[in-house]
């Protein structure tokens, strides 16, 4: 008789704990979310940037961007434009990032990757006489150029911001993340600045065009401002 007794409190007991188990598993989980380009609307503060390419029926106000999705969206760009917020041009089969609207009727800032690309420089600031930047690249990759106390690692934007990994020497060794606000995007020109510090590059130039006297094409009839 008490044998059976203990063996039914034994049941009841691991019935409750299966259920506590099973409640705690189920009501605390927590699911992991993995890193998208801001289309998830269900991640808090996420990044709301669509990419995709320029379209071929872009004009003037209108940027046609076929989205890596594969949608094709009409947005109208004219208050980006008032606002100073289209960098780097509009050209048709040209990568961009645009932070749209709530109803992606229209674009709050757009900037055409393609021409973010390439290296920047500026004279040195330290005596000024040879040139420091960095190198934009492909896949959020950054590099320095000709910069002896500063490792560029990576890029990417991020709300219309442009946000750099670095490493300083003789510093603690850890990545230093900043967050520019981007001022100008041409052709040969590229500005962005913190509440720091404002960075001015221009293009670098292929190094046999330096002291031949050549003059580079002018582009900016190609960019649709």
């Amino acid at each position: 008789m008490h044998k059976y007794v203990g063996m039914k409190k034994l049941g009841v007991i691991a019935i409750v704990t299966s259920a506590v188990l099973m409640m705690g598993s189920c009501g605390n989980k927590t699911e992991k979310v993995p890193f998208d380009n801001g289309d998830s609307a269900n991640v808090v503060n996420a990044d709301p940037t669509i990419y995709g390419i320029c379209g071929e029926a872009t004009a003037m106000n209108t940027l046609q961007l076929i989205t890596d999705m594969g949608d094709t969206l009409m947005l109208d760009i004219s208050t980006a434009q008032e606002n100073g917020q289209v960098f780097g041009g509009l050209q048709v089969g040209d990568r961009m990032a645009v932070v749209p609207d709530a109803d992606h009727e229209s674009a709050e800032i757009v900037i055409n990757q393609a021409s973010l690309m390439g290296n920047w420089v500026m004279p040195n600031p330290l005596d000024g006489s040879d040139e420091v930047g960095i190198s934009i690249k492909e896949g959020g990759i950054a590099e320095s150029i000709d910069q002896s106390t500063i490792t560029y690692k990576t890029w990417r934007l991020s709300h219309g911001k442009l946000e750099i990994v670095l490493v300083r020497e003789g510093g603690s060794e850890d990545d230093e993340t900043y967050l520019y606000d981007i001022v100008k995007l041409g052709p040969d020109s590229l500005v962005y600045k913190d509440a720091d510090e404002t960075m001015e590059y221009s293009r670098q130039k292929p190094k046999e065009e330096y002291g031949k006297g050549v003059k580079l094409e002018d582009s900016e009839a190609e960019f649709f401002m």
